[in-house]
Order: structure tokens, then C-alpha cells, then sequence
């Protein structure tokens, strides 16, 4: 949000808000490498969830487990980026806060391959098998 918002209220102040968040949205997924390899994943996966018609409760789970990716990404991104502003000499406390936002994408990455190995698995061996 603009430091121009910050006290104000109304309808053009939500529209505003929806422009910035759409320029930091286009702003990860212009800079940051992870984003743009979440989102080649991403397009992999509901394409193959076309391929094999997963049931709507599986693309329900699927939508949850890419947005929470992407969310967390962006998260990460702007914790650096905080990092990044306070301090542009080497700290171990400011190396431990980012080592520690990326450790939750990571996490999150893990179990959404586990997740999307147990819903296509089944298909993918029906399909072939």
C-alpha cells in the first residue's frame, strides 16, 4: 500500500490495493527463478490432471497445494527482500531469517510432491498398466 493510503478509506483505496499486490504479484514472477519453476511445475500439473480427468476434489486439493507454493514463495521473496533492506552487509541472524523463510517453501514443496505423487500415481498406473 502507498504511504498516500495510508490513512484513507473507500473504494479507490481498495482498487489501489489490488494494483499494488498485481506489481509485486508481476514482480516475482518476472525476478525470482523459484516462482517462474513453481509455475513451470504448476502448468505440468493441471495439465496432467486434464490428461488423466481428475475428479474435482483432486483439482480442489491441487489448486490449494500450487497456491500455497506460490503464496509461500512470495512470502520468501519479501522476507529477503526485507533482509536485503535492512542490512546489505553479511549477518548471521539476516543469513538465519532467510535460510529460514526458504526452509518453509521447501518443506511445502516436499509434501506438495507427495501429495500430487498419491493422487496421480493411482491414475498414472491405471493408464498404463
Amino acid at each position: 500500500m502507498g504511504l498516500q493510503d495510508r490513512n484513507k478509506r473507500g473504494f479507490t483505496r481498495l482498487l489501489r490495493s489490488f494494483g499494488y499486490a498485481f506489481q509485486g504479484l508481476k514482480h516475482v514472477f518476472i525476478n525470482e527463478q523459484n516462482m517462474q519453476v513453481h509455475f513451470f511445475l504448476a502448468i505440468i500439473v493441471f495439465v496432467l490432471a486434464v490428461w488423466l480427468d481428475v475428479t474435482r476434489l483432486e483439482w480442489l486439493i491441487l489448486l490449494v497445494v500450487v497456491s500455497g507454493i506460490f503464496a509461500l514463495e512470495i512470502m520468501n521473496t519479501a522476507i529477503e527482500r526485507t533482509v536485503d533492506l535492512v542490512t546489505e552487509e553479511y549477518h548471521p541472524i539476516a543469513k538465519r531469517a532467510k535460510d529460514v523463510a526458504a526452509s518453509a517453501v521447501f518443506v511445502y514443496s516436499v509434501f506438495a510432491v507427495i501429495i500430487g505423487l498419491v493422487l496421480f500415481i493411482p491414475y498414472l498406473l491405471e493408464k498404463f498398466l
